[in-house]
């Protein structure tokens, strides 16, 4: 018979798992109950085109693991669990040009921009990373008075910012403002959006001071390393479980739910405050993407051979190229050449395919439930990069929005990221609250990345909830990691 526990997780996602694994190493009972068969959320791997071909289900390179403080304290490789760092983090493709790389080294980088640019950048990335553990400090956190505010302020001049605004701003040539356009895209906003900078400035400094790593053997090894942390402290996951009301959960004195707002409302609906349920049922979702994965016999042809120092490829061209591209899910449609996020892991992990084959994937923007196959404009734009791409291509696997909801109901619409990074949905999120992981009803946590900080696999979300209950619930004071 398990033991009655003191806390229980719904959902395995890295948030769920890292909240659970906070809980128990204070010495508390903890399960986690999970809706699918196997655990991670977004951080899983599979076959999904052909035997022996490992494809990471949803993320696969993760540049805020190896920045979270969290993550970091874990120690993860004694759980087996080991990073590959490519020589570049990017490589943004451009269509007349060599493409643009971000390397580790600030001058190397410099030195495939534009002359123009390059004095610029260098002392633009130096000042940022001279305060960036303290930037960090603020940013993954819910917003409070700064702590350090000399080095809020310096990211906030950058971060507040347009995408396109603040590469227009601070460079002038094509592939400064390429590569910082093509970074911030990831917040999957319009360049045009305040904001939408911040992404780009996060994303970029941490790929010059910690990279943009990826795990050998797949994204799955970061989910199996965590349960084994979480197994080693007498915690327990419950797999193929789905919950369909907070009473079917087991007693226990905290529950803490890694799902998004839709999720909330479905499963506690009747519990929550009429106030704060409509608040949670006003919260916005992001556009939805379209993701290619692709068994391959050989590796991509880039025409540029450099491309292969990556893990990571943009395929959008220039700033104003970039610009209309990620302006069309917000409208409501397909770009005609979408931006593309491209990844390659097969190259630097040869776990990943047999033999001397390979794996890639690409995934483009789309309105949020967005319905039809884009496999030919997709491979279209590798195409346009990569004559004879298609060639190379044994399999492929397509997954719209529906089923990547389908697979992981986290990713309403398909938005990837547990909601709109709208400036307001990224100071209040997910409605407006002092403390944004407790609920209205003692014991209840919110603990996905619809809270702060937000989207990406850093855990960050799971451990600040789990912090908070400690406190709150059983009056135990968090210690370890920088909380």
């Amino acid at each position: 018979m398990m033991p009655t526990p003191d806390a229980v997780v719904v959902g395995a996602g890295p948030n769920g798992l890292c909240a659970a694994i906070e809980l128990a190493r204070h010495g508390l009972q903890v399960h986690v109950v999970e809706a699918a068969d196997g655990p991670g959320g977004g951080v899983r791997s599979a076959e999904l085109t052909l035997p022996g071909f490992v494809h990471d289900v949803c993320s696969a390179i993760h540049p805020l693991a190896v920045a979270s403080p969290f993550l970091r304290a874990l120690e993860l490789d004694r759980e087996g669990l080991t990073w590959i760092h490519p020589p570049a983090a990017v490589a943004h493709a451009l269509d007349d040009a060599p493409p643009v790389l971000l390397f580790p080294s600030v001058a190397e980088t410099a030195a495939g921009l534009d002359p123009v640019d390059r004095a610029a950048w260098t002392g633009w990335v130096e000042g940022l990373i001279a305060v960036w553990d303290e930037v960090l400090d603020e940013i993954l956190r819910p917003i409070r008075l700064p702590r350090h505010p000399g080095a809020a302020l310096r990211f906030a001049r950058s971060a507040l910012r347009s995408g396109r605004g603040l590469a227009r701003g601070r460079f002038d040539g094509v592939r400064a403002q390429a590569l910082l356009a093509g970074i911030s895209a990831h917040s999957v906003r319009p360049l045009t959006a305040p904001g939408s900078a911040a992404v780009g400035v996060v994303l970029g400094v941490t790929g010059h001071v910690a990279g943009w790593p990826l795990p050998r053997g797949g994204a799955g090894q970061i989910a199996s390393a965590l349960v084994r942390v979480l197994t080693r402290l007498g915690g327990t996951v419950d797999l193929g479980h789905r919950v369909g009301s907070l009473n079917e959960l087991p007693p226990s004195r905290a529950r803490l739910l890694d799902l998004t707002p839709r999720q909330i409302l479905a499963l506690a609906a009747s519990t929550l405050p009429p106030g704060y349920a409509r608040a949670l049922a006003r919260y916005r979702y992001g556009p939805g993407v379209f993701k290619l994965d692709w068994a391959l016999s050989e590796p991509i042809p880039w025409r540029h051979r450099a491309t292969r120092q990556a893990g990571t490829v943009h395929l959008g061209g220039t700033l104003d190229q970039l610009t209309e591209a990620m302006a069309a899910p917000e409208r409501g449609k397909v770009a005609d050449e979408p931006f593309l996020i491209l990844a390659q892991p097969s190259l630097f992990d040869e776990t990943r395919a047999p033999g001397s084959a390979h794996t890639a994937w690409a995934y483009c923007h789309v309105p949020n439930g967005w319905q039809g196959d884009l496999t030919e404009l997709v491979e279209g734009r590798v195409e346009r990069y990569a004559p004879g791409f298609r060639d190379t291509v044994l399999a492929r696997a397509g997954a719209g929005p529906r089923e990547l909801e389908r697979r992981n109901a986290n990713l309403v619409g398909g938005d990837i990221g547990g909601g709109a990074a709208t400036l307001w949905q990224t100071i209040f999120r997910p409605v407006p609250r002092w403390d944004p992981y407790a609920t209205p009803v003692p014991g209840l946590y919110l603990c996905s990345s619809s809270t702060p900080p937000g989207g990406g696999v850093h855990g960050m979300c799971g451990a600040r909830a789990a912090a908070r209950a400690l406190k709150q619930v059983f009056g135990i004071q968090p210690k370890g990691w920088p909380a």
